[in-house]
């Protein structure tokens, strides 16, 4: 999967309020978590610090991204699908070559003059278009843990992942480990 994708996840997981781990999350992100969150999911991408109104304008977003993957693990792809389709739309998302800060010519998802939160949103749309038009399209989802809702996007070989972090995943067997030995 793509950078973008990555992001997606990385952004929607930041922002979205809802539960991480087993603890209430409240989607507050300060500007350099999320600019560092956003530079990790590829080197490819600056780490541009956004304002505080561009964060609340990407959190809109980032909520109806979650949804995108709320659709995908609830086996409504046609939701999936209009979701994303209503984010390219309402984002402006179009492929175009673009070149600055002496970088070579690459491909951006979106107006060259778009609004920050706008930029990254039209771009994570655009990726996840690109999953949810795939064979891995099954390959997003949320976490399976009790009291996580955070996203993911499976890169694993076999695609059967079902966590969103190892945390999850192992907080999710040791509790399950603990009940066998308490019916046993």
């Amino acid at each position: 999967m793509s950078g973008v994708v990555e992001a997606a996840v990385r952004a929607v997981n930041l922002l979205v309020p809802g539960e991480r781990g087993g603890r209430p999350h409240d989607g507050s992100a300060t500007p350099d978590a999320l600019a560092d969150a956003l530079a990790e999911a590829g080197r490819q991408y600056a780490r541009d610090l956004p304002s505080p109104g561009e964060i609340e304008e990407l959190r809109g977003l980032a909520r109806r991204m979650y949804r995108v993957f709320a659709e995908v693990e609830a086996g409504d792809m046609d939701a999936a699908c209009e979701g994303a389709n209503a984010l390219m739309g309402d984002t402006g998302a179009m492929p175009v070559l673009a070149r600055h800060n002496d970088e070579p010519w690459h491909l951006h998802f979106h107006a060259v003059d778009a609004r920050w939160a706008v930029g990254w949103a039209a771009a994570m749309a655009t990726g996840l278009a690109v999953v949810l038009g795939s064979a891995s399209a099954e390959r997003l989802g949320i976490c399976s843990a009790e009291r996580c809702d955070r996203v993911f996007a499976d890169t694993s070989r076999n695609g059967t992942r079902r966590f969103c972090s190892t945390a999850c995943q192992n907080r999710t067997k040791a509790a399950a480990f603990r009940a066998r030995r308490r019916e046993g």
